[in-house]
């Protein structure tokens, strides 16, 4: 006798969308991945011959993910949700669906819609049912309403900030849903508390405490008889709907141990509001050079906060680079500074027609958020040259005395030390390097002897009253003191094939 292997869709659109960024986000910003292209991006786990791989029939759709930038167009989220619910509608067509991977980020703002993920899984209920099994996969800088909890049924989010868990993630998300479907258990309960506070990233990094105490108890909630998993959600803070805020989910089987979980999780992150702190050292951009050049420890890494594009911003912003330009002592060619980045389209075709070597007159950036600083006009040698980046295109490097401006056709973050190497630019041997980010990633940590988050303007201003949320629900730590103590009891969400009654509150 043979058992059917369960039949599992793969579908989902991932991005961090700032609403305080004028940038907006079109579909082929997604790079969508369709049919074997989704399986190759899982290969990990997903790959011919893995365990996972046979365990089931998987239906890959769609998946889309975008570097996060400003609020994704309404003709875009159509055209790619409608595809993602047309595609669904083919495959159970085709043979019953027994389950849905639905991997997400969770922080996606789309004009005149609140709460994107919950919309588009609606959609996607309405044509597969509800009887599929849902497991949602999502960043921990996603947010979790109680319309998407009620939607989905089994639900998790990375453990690490930086995400150096994210593929593992993505596989236990994967890994429950068949493990579900074999058991034959049906739904699992959810546990769901909304927690008011609102921190950005950069503030909650599971490097240090209390995050890192915090986070320290989520496999030990998920360890309890009767648990499958358990999750905190940070929330994603620069953009401005009702859903963004903290919350915990535990799913499983008991409900008091379920119950038990999510409000240990809920009130370890309530009561650690008031010792969050910022993950490196902090000042204006100007106390930060300061630091790094009276600093004999090298290479000295400066955040550009406020602009960073792997948190929302428009990656144009010229606030910072047009006071680097000014000083003095940081164009002075006994030093190297490196600046990562600034997309200049324009800018980056006469350095490339010119060529490595000559000197170049080149305007850049503000082109999309010019709020806070126009463009800038500077002049300079080309340095390096290097086009067919998947997320650049073509950039170049053009040289003032010492310091090292990178100038991309499109938007890329520099994460990693290859990304500097391959413009023959070394990092390590810099005596400054300024990156748009927030919090280093691993390889930048690595390479750092000292580093400082410079509060800069921008989309995604670390500075969270500065940019002025008007529908995010009150009271909210850090914005508001608690004048009483928040209703942490956790909720039982009801499944998909129930009614989902009352307020999200």
């Amino acid at each position: 006798m043979t058992t059917r292997r369960p039949a599992i869709a793969i579908a989902g659109l991932g991005i961090e969308s700032s609403t305080f960024s004028p940038a907006r986000t079109e579909a082929p910003a997604f790079h969508p991945a369709r049919g074997a292209e989704i399986l190759a991006r899982y290969a990990t786990f997903l790959g011919q011959g893995t365990p996972l791989r046979e365990a089931a029939d998987w239906r890959p759709v769609l998946v889309g993910k975008a570097l996060p930038g400003g609020v994704v167009t309404r003709q875009a989220f159509e055209a790619l949700a409608g595809e993602i619910v047309a595609g669904l509608a083919r495959v159970a067509e085709d043979a019953p669906l027994d389950g849905l991977w639905y991997d997400v980020h969770g922080a996606m703002t789309v004009e005149g819609l609140d709460d994107a993920e919950a919309v588009l899984l609606r959609r996607i209920r309405d044509v597969v049912g509800t009887d599929v099994l849902v497991s949602t996969t999502m960043d921990l800088h996603g947010n979790v309403s109680r319309d998407l909890v009620h939607l989905t049924d089994l639900i998790t989010c990375y453990r690490t900030a930086p995400h150096e868990d994210h593929l593992e993630t993505k596989e236990r998300g994967a890994r429950n849903l068949v493990e579900r479907l074999a058991s034959g258990a049906g739904r699992p309960l959810r546990a769901w508390v909304p927690v008011p506070v609102l921190l950005p990233g950069e503030m909650t990094s599971t490097r240090v405490d209390p995050a890192r105490r915090v986070y320290g108890q989520v496999p030990e909630v998920e360890a309890e008889p009767g648990v499958l998993d358990a999750a905190v959600w940070v929330g994603y803070a620069w953009a401005d709907e009702p859903r963004n805020r903290a919350a915990v989910v535990v799913t499983g089987d008991d409900e008091a141990a379920v119950t038990r979980g999510a409000e240990r999780l809920a009130t370890a992150y309530w009561d650690a509001r008031d010792e969050f702190a910022f993950v490196a050292p902090t000042g204006t951009l100007a106390e930060c050079v300061a630091a790094a050049l009276a600093s004999e420890r090298r290479p000295f890494f400066v955040s550009d906060s406020g602009d960073n594009p792997t948190a929302g911003g428009a990656g144009d912003v010229t606030w910072t680079l047009a006071r680097l330009l000014e000083d003095p002592a940081l164009r002075d060619p006994g030093r190297t500074v490196i600046y990562a980045s600034l997309p200049a389209p324009e800018a980056v075709d006469v350095a490339l027609r010119a060529g490595v070597g000559a000197a170049v007159t080149v305007t850049a950036g503000a082109a999309v958020d010019a709020v806070h600083e126009g463009p800038v006009t500077f002049t300079g040698v080309v340095h390096s040259v290097r086009t067919g980046d998947r997320d650049a295109e073509a950039e170049v490097v053009v040289r003032v005395g010492g310091l090292h401006v990178i100038l991309t056709r499109l938007r890329k973050p520099y994460h990693l030390e290859r990304d500097f190497t391959a413009l023959d630019l070394d990092p390590r041997a810099a005596d400054v390097v300024v990156v748009k980010i927030g919090y280093l990633e691993p390889e930048l940590y690595a390479v750092a002897a000292d580093w400082m988050l410079a509060l800069t303007p921008g989309g995604v201003d670390q500075d969270l009253a500065r940019l002025g949320h008007r529908r995010i629900r009150r009271p909210m730590a850090p914005f508001d003191r608690a004048e009483a103590e928040p209703d942490l009891r956790a909720r039982l969400v009801p499944p998909a094939d129930e009614p989902l009654l009352g307020p999200d509150e």
